[in-house]
């Protein structure tokens, strides 16, 4: 699965405001409530289960990059959503970089293998320099997104 087909404009967050690992949380999940592509009930179980992982490993992956994910027993399909920041973000990287990119992904909990797959695709897209740059200098949300496809069909 690749990660475009679970974005769209209104999952790309171009400019978060966050500053600390759990504000990106916080500002992430809310946004999902706030466009209906999670539910309310779901709000504090998803935070809990994301910050869970993070107290267990990092995701974030180096490179500038982390890949939040968790599951939900209320999803019937994933739910990802792209967030940039220009200012970074500590999050405990594996190369102790600062974090520009998170990819937050919530999945159903009967569905991981599609998990791993997609998780698998999202790192190997973002392991690319060049990947990276054309986030970087994305204006709009709608930019991220083509961007992003573009990319993935380049290394498909």
């Amino acid at each position: 699965m690749n990660i475009v087909s679970l974005l769209s404009e209104r999952r790309v967050l171009p400019e978060m405001w966050a500053r600390t690992l759990d504000e990106v949380l916080a500002e992430m999940v809310g946004h999902l409530v706030s466009t209906g592509d999670l539910a309310e009930l779901s709000h504090a179980p998803v935070l809990e289960a994301l910050s869970a992982r993070e107290e267990r490993v990092s995701t974030g992956i180096g490179h500038g990059v982390a890949i939040p994910h968790c599951y939900s027993e209320t999803l019937s399909d994933p739910v990802a959503l792209l967030g940039r920041s220009r200012n970074g973000i500590e999050f405990n990287a594996c190369d102790n970089a600062l974090v520009h990119f998170v990819v937050l992904l919530v999945v159903p909990e009967n569905q991981p293998n599609s998990h791993l797959q997609t998780l698998s695709a999202i790192a190997r897209l973002f392991s690319q320099h060049a990947v990276r740059e054309k986030m970087t200098l994305a204006t709009t949300g709608i930019d991220l997104l083509r961007g992003l496809e573009k990319c993935e069909l380049e290394l498909d």
